[in-house]
């Protein structure tokens, strides 16, 4: 995958089950598709800039109008005026009570005791699974947005599951994953649990729905690498390079030379200028030493 000089990253989206790399240069817009194998070096310059903002009825992204520059290591890739007028935002924090929009409510398993719910638009399909990293789900129900996200908060004021994970809670568990039987099981049993606390609810429950597992399309059949370098950091100047892995959700595990990957949140790479290079890492790039813990232990009781 080689970028040409002047491409800003949007970030790693993913649309009929496959993920992409969006990038704009000026006013275009392009995306490429990111496979398990390719050979990157992204040579990143500053400064980091807003990635714009989709608005109703636009085909991409629209350019930040400002041009503005956001911290070079926040999380955040809009400038406030960008965030306010953007649409997924504001549904995040229930500024649009009802877009005429079907949803879907579903659940989500992200590792042993990371359950979340969540509500997504119909016309998405699993996208927004797969870009959260997933590892399997299940749809629960569908209706109009309102009804969706009162059922949403019925779930997670229950306990149930919760709405938000961090990343590192999600990184953490791909570590000793359990086998498909446990992750369905578990899934299983709480979607009993959220259909009864539903009932009643105006919205068309699905009470037969399947259960979709991720863990092999992700490549975690065996689990996170036993070491990685986590990039932890980005400045004008970084290097990224190495040959890709399969994507989880919106990361990206790049091997390396020494044997030991590199782990990268897209995320992070939003709104830094690529060129193409084949210069070796140097600064500009900070890393911090991930390593698989030590498997829990049961004993047998002696009494």
């Amino acid at each position: 995958m080689r970028e040409r000089a002047g491409w800003t990253a949007n970030g790693l989206h993913w649309h009929g089950g496959r993920p992409y790399l969006s990038a704009r240069n000026g006013e275009r817009e392009h995306e490429r598709a990111v496979a398990p194998g390719d050979r990157i070096g992204w040579l990143l310059t500053g400064p980091r800039r807003c990635t714009g903002v989709w608005l109703p009825g636009e085909p991409q992204r629209r350019p930040c109008p400002h041009g503005a520059t956001i911290d070079p290591d926040g999380a955040a890739v809009q400038c406030p005026a960008c965030q306010s007028a953007d649409r997924g935002l504001a549904l995040a924090r229930d500024q649009i009570l009802d877009d005429g929009r079907t949803y879907r409510l579903y659940l989500a398993w992200l590792g042993t005791g990371l359950l979340k719910v969540g509500l997504t638009a119909e016309q998405r399909g699993t996208s927004r699974l797969l870009e959260q990293g997933a590892l399997a789900f299940t749809f629960l129900a569908r209706g109009p947005l309102p009804g969706i996200r009162r059922a949403e908060l019925t779930l997670s004021g229950a306990g149930l599951a919760r709405e938000r994970y961090r990343s590192l809670a999600k990184t953490e568990g791909w570590w000793h994953l359990p086998g498909p039987a446990r992750r369905h099981g578990d899934l299983a049993e709480a979607r009993g649990e959220a259909l009864r606390l539903l009932a009643g609810h105006r919205i068309e429950c699905f009470p037969d729905g399947e259960i979709t597992d991720h863990v092999e399309l992700f490549g975690l059949t065996d689990g996170a690498p036993a070491e990685y370098r986590e990039v932890a950091g980005l400045s004008d100047g970084a290097v990224l390079a190495g040959t890709l892995r399969r994507p989880i959700g919106r990361h990206l595990f790049l091997d390396q030379s020494d044997g030991v990957p590199l782990l990268l949140d897209t995320r992070r790479l939003a709104g830094w200028t690529l060129s193409a290079t084949d210069r070796p890492a140097g600064p500009g790039l900070g890393l911090r030493p991930r390593r698989r813990p030590e498997a829990p232990t049961t004993q047998d009781a002696l009494f």
